[in-house]
């Protein structure tokens, strides 16, 4: 009970359970749409939907500046490569904020004057960015964890042990592969963070690919993308060791 009161008294907290409630509606919408007994039901999942969204445009009104202080941060990292990306990452994500707060903004009438789809976007165009620039930061962090097993002697042993336990699996795969495979699964499995990381950037992908029209699905696949990649933000909030650093 104590954790579950710690996380809904954070701001992060609230808008996590409001974006999986969001996209569990979305994808609810998305199963019963050709049921025609089922109308009413498509249609107060769409009000909480709509309802979900607004709130969570509340919550996010000040995460301009937490981007901002976080780019000033990031681009103190001695790594170069980490610098980079994590410094484009929240530069885009405060221009992705920024578009957000307008339209909430629009949304309330206290701006009337501007075109909305043009800076809905412009809002998916910088989140896109983002987390293009997130996956390639976890992309990196894995190269370095694979590298660096390879080059331990003891998972050199462990290595060769298991490409000798099934000689009869290289005349299927091909030992590199299989070797490569091997190494970054034991990268991963003992680094969750990155694999959490990444496993949610992709999720979170699939939601500016199809407003862009780069890659287009369908709402069921984006709600389904959508509410795992909040449930994985709800787990790491909820134990911090599982979030990635940087």
């Amino acid at each position: 009970m104590d954790t579950f009161i710690k996380f809904t008294n954070q701001s992060q907290g609230r808008d996590r359970i409001f974006r999986a409630t969001q996209y569990a509606c979305a994808l609810s919408k998305y199963l019963l749409r050709n049921n025609s007994g089922t109308k009413e039901l498509v249609a107060k999942l769409k009000s909480l939907e709509s309802n979900m969204s607004a709130g969570r445009k509340l919550f996010r009104l000040g995460n301009t500046v937490n981007s901002i202080e976080a780019a000033k941060r990031t681009m103190q990292l001695s790594d170069p490569v980490l610098c980079l990306f994590l410094t484009v990452a929240n530069i885009n994500r405060a221009l992705y904020f920024i578009c957000d707060n307008v339209l909430w903004a629009r949304s309330v009438g206290l701006i009337n004057d501007i075109n909305k789809d043009r800076w809905s976007l412009n809002a998916s165009r910088y989140y896109f960015l983002s987390l293009v620039m997130g996956l390639t930061r976890d992309v990196y962090v894995i190269s370095q964890l694979v590298v660096q097993r390879a080059r331990d002697k003891h998972f050199q042993q462990r290595l060769n042990r298991h490409l000798s336990v099934s000689p009869e699996v290289a005349e299927v795969v091909i030992p590199q592969l299989d070797a490569f495979l091997f190494l970054l699964f034991e990268s991963l499995k003992t680094h969750p963070a990155v694999a959490l990381d990444m496993l949610k950037n992709i999720c979170d992908l699939f939601i500016p690919l199809d407003r862009l029209g780069i890659y287009q699905s369908n709402a069921g696949v984006v709600g389904f993308c959508g509410l795992i990649s909040s449930l994985l933000g709800i787990v790491t909030l909820v134990q911090p060791n599982l979030k990635i650093k940087p």
